[in-house]
């Protein structure tokens, strides 16, 4: 069962996080849905956070871990938000179990296919070396050579953790990613439909979501709308949080 963080009573709201992200990155505006008058479940997907670990990995299998999740806690007429990789769940899971969907939230991605771009990102956790026993302040230095954004930066080591006193290492499997890193970018099956209310937001600097992938977006997503945050990057939920919830708060409401 994937791990979670759930705040609140009222409606059930699922957030899903990002590739190599986890439930805590949203610890913040999921507090303050809750304080909304919704139920918030925070997931940890499978191979990140605190979830259990797998050799499989693929958005098929992330969309049944979710409609686990929901009946191990009898939800239904949800609301779920996700972000990059987590935006690809939850169109999936939409629009293969609409009758549990009430309205979907995708951050910045879209349905189409996106080519491998984590190799720096791989690449630097790779070159950390957990069998010498590195101080955080290593990592970070390790990190550093490949990743120049700080923002990025500081995002990936929120994952390290103390495995046993004197050692540290990742949550999330990296083994696994090295090896699927394709499966992130797979495009939403062409036939897939969902047919209720739809919120796309991206950021005005970020090229996840583009003028040309509207057509297409709303082949899949016929009720579809799209927001943009100016001046915010893929991280956008992050970058400006009040306006990210001004936008989903007065969709869902």
């Amino acid at each position: 069962m994937l791990y979670s963080k759930i705040e609140g009573e009222g409606k059930p709201f699922l957030i899903i996080h990002g590739f190599l992200g986890m439930s805590d990155n949203w610890k913040t505006l999921g507090q303050q849905f809750a304080s909304d008058g919704f139920q918030v479940h925070m997931l940890d997907m499978r191979n990140h956070g605190r979830s259990f670990q797998s050799d499989e990995f693929n958005y098929e299998l992330m969309v049944q871990d979710v409609f686990a999740y929901c009946q191990e806690h009898a939800l239904e007429n949800i609301n779920i938000l996700g972000h990059s990789m987590g935006g690809k769940i939850a169109m999936l899971f939409a629009t293969r179990h609409p009758e549990l969907v009430d309205k979907l939230i995708v951050a910045d991605i879209g349905p189409k296919y996106y080519a491998p771009h984590h190799q720096t990102i791989l690449a630097g956790l790779n070159a950390v070396d957990f069998s010498v026993k590195p101080s955080r302040a290593e990592v970070e230095a390790t990190l550093s050579q490949f990743i120049h954004d700080f923002g990025t930066k500081q995002f990936l080591l929120k994952n390290l953790y103390w495995q046993e006193p004197g050692q540290l290492a990742f949550r999330f499997n990296l083994a696994v990613f090295n090896e699927k890193i394709e499966e992130i970018g797979v495009p939403l099956p062409s036939e897939l439909v969902f047919e209720k209310p739809t919120l796309f937001i991206r950021g005005g600097n970020s090229d996840y979501v583009l003028d040309s992938d509207i057509e297409s977006i709303s082949g899949h997503f016929p009720l579809m709308q799209l927001e943009t945050i100016p001046n915010a990057g893929h991280w956008l939920h992050a970058e400006n949080p009040a306006l990210f919830y001004q936008m989903v708060i007065s969709f869902l409401k």
